[in-house]
C-alpha cells in the first residue's frame, strides 16, 4: 500500500468529522448569512496569507534528500502568491472593510492552526507542510464548489457575479493540485517525514473544524 493511500485512510475519520460539524453541514446545504460569510472570508484571508510563508519556511529546511519536496514547494509558492488578494476581493464584494480584515486577527482556532504549521515546518520536519496542503486541498476540491453555490443561493446572488472568486477557482484548481500532491507524497519514504505528514494532517483537520465551532468565525459574526 502506498503512503498516499495510507494517508487517505488515516485521515478519513477526520474529514468525516469535519463534514459532521453542524455549522459545516449547514453551510454546505443551506449557505451562510451575509455577516457569517464575511466573517468566514476574514478567517480565510489569514489562512491564505500565511500559506506561502509556511511553504517557504518548509522549503528552506528541505535537505537534498527531500529535494523533490523543496522544488514542488517552490513551484506551488509561485502558483499561490497573491491569492489572498482574491479573498479580499470577495470580502469587498460582500461589503466588508478590507483594511480592517487585514489588520484584525483571525479566530483563535485559525491562529492556532497557523502557528502549528509554522512550528511543524521549522521545528518538527519540513515535510509536515504536506499535511497542511493535503487538508486544504481535500476541503477545497471536495467542498469548495458546493459551498460557494450554497452560499450564493442563500444570499440571492449569482455565484459568478462577484464575491466567490476564491472558492470557485480553488474548487477546480485543487483537483489538479491533489493529483500532483499524490505523486509528490509517493516520493517521501523516510519514516520520520511520513509520521510528520500524518500528524500534521490530523491536526490541521482538527483545527480547521474548530474554526466552525463556537470560538470560530461565527463568534465574530
Amino acid at each position: 500500500m502506498s503512503f498516499f493511500i495510507a494517508l487517505i485512510e488515516d485521515s478519513d475519520a477526520n474529514r468525516r468529522a469535519l463534514e459532521d460539524e453542524p455549522r459545516v453541514h449547514a453551510m454546505i446545504h443551506h449557505g451562510l448569512k451575509l455577516e457569517e460569510y464575511r466573517a468566514f472570508l476574514h478567517d480565510l484571508y489569514h489562512i491564505v496569507w500565511h500559506f506561502c510563508p509556511v511553504m517557504a519556511a518548509a522549503a528552506a529546511r528541505c535537505g537534498d534528500e527531500f529535494r523533490e519536496v523543496r522544488y514542488a514547494l517552490y513551484e506551488r509558492i509561485e502558483e499561490e502568491k497573491g491569492h489572498e488578494d482574491w479573498v479580499l476581493e470577495d470580502f469587498r464584494a460582500m461589503g466588508g472593510d478590507a483594511a480592517l480584515a487585514m489588520a484584525s486577527p483571525p479566530s483563535a482556532p485559525v491562529q492556532a492552526m497557523i502557528a502549528f504549521n509554522y512550528h511543524g515546518a521549522e521545528r518538527v520536519h519540513p515535510c509536515s507542510v504536506l499535511g497542511m496542503l493535503y487538508m486544504l486541498e481535500v476541503v477545497s476540491s471536495v467542498y469548495g464548489g458546493r459551498v460557494s453555490d450554497s452560499i450564493a443561493r442563500a444570499l440571492g446572488r449569482d455565484v459568478n457575479g462577484g464575491g466567490f472568486k476564491f472558492l470557485t477557482s480553488h474548487a477546480t484548481m485543487d483537483v489538479d493540485h491533489m493529483a500532483s500532491l499524490n505523486k509528490l507524497i509517493k516520493t517521501v519514504a523516510d519514516p520520520a517525514a511520513q509520521r510528520s505528514i500524518l500528524n500534521s494532517t490530523r491536526v490541521n483537520f482538527y483545527q480547521f473544524r474548530l474554526m466552525f465551532g463556537d470560538g470560530g468565525f461565527a463568534a465574530a459574526a
